[in-house]
């Protein structure tokens, strides 16, 4: 049994097969696929398809740091009236920090941040981050709610061995894994053997982004998340069985917690 914590499978490019997506993941084993959103204007379909999936697609609501522009006060306002009694969301996300393609927006990203951390405690909500060339930054951000039960997934990390030392600090965050830890030149195997333990892992795919080999250059898709679990054990020199167990155990702990 696995668990894909972070898929964009309501986004245009699963328009003409999504069924066959989600039966080729049923098939390989998935049980539960966690769906962030990026945006306003994402959120019909996101929530469309998680209706249409139920019990298997779960939704989360956030404002992606690619999409924060000067009127982000007024895309967070309309997007937190959907955090309503009986809403359907099990997390913030994804939200975090992105220098990596213009920092023509920082000071907004980190307010945007800011404020969608507040609605994750006041809505004791897990929070999913993502970070690309802002490590400090996040850092920073995240320090001051280090005693608030602050919890979350730092998505995708791709840090060093001290970046992770460092945020193996927030004891309520999870560190998501998905296809980069299969890429020939990556880091990622080595920080993992080297700083992060098992139990503060989970799997993910970014579908239909960062396909893992032997499927790289190709449309990612949630069933794939098996051959991040099979690099994971050859990386903890464990079966895959176990890292599909433990991973899966963290992750609904995680979501199902508060």
């Amino acid at each position: 049994m696995l668990i894909d914590t972070h898929s964009h499978l309501f986004v245009e490019e699963f328009d003409t097969d999504l069924p066959e997506v989600i039966q080729r993941a049923k098939d390989a084993g998935v049980s539960k696929i966690f769906m962030p959103n990026i945006d306003l204007a994402s959120l019909p379909s996101l929530l469309d398809v998680c209706e249409r999936y139920k019990e298997y697609c779960f939704p989360m609501l956030g404002l992606h740091p690619t999409s924060v522009t000067s009127k982000y006060l007024e895309e967070l306002y309309a997007m937190e009236s959907y955090l309503k009694d009986g809403h359907p969301f099990v997390a913030i996300g994804e939200v975090g920090l992105d220098f990596y393609w213009d920092k023509t927006f920082m000071n907004e990203q980190l307010k945007a941040l800011d404020k969608q951390l507040q609605w994750a405690i006041a809505y004791q909500l897990p929070v999913i981050i993502h970070c690309r060339e802002a490590f400090s930054e996040l850092y920073s951000c995240l320090e001051p709610y280090k005693s608030d039960n602050l919890r979350g997934i730092f998505h995708c990390f791709t840090g060093s061995v001290e970046m992770a030392e460092r945020f193996m600090e927030f004891d309520g965050f999870l560190f998501g894994v998905n296809g980069v830890v299969t890429y020939k030149k990556s880091p990622l195997p080595e920080v993992l053997g080297k700083q992060i333990p098992l139990e503060r892992i989970v799997l993910e795919t970014d579908s239909p982004y960062l396909s893992p080999v032997p499927y790289r250059g190709k449309r990612n898709e949630s069933s794939y998340v098996i051959e991040v679990g099979k690099k994971i054990a050859e990386i903890y020199n464990l079966p895959v069985e176990e890292i599909g167990r433990v991973t899966t155990r963290n992750a609904l702990k995680l979501f199902c917690a508060g």
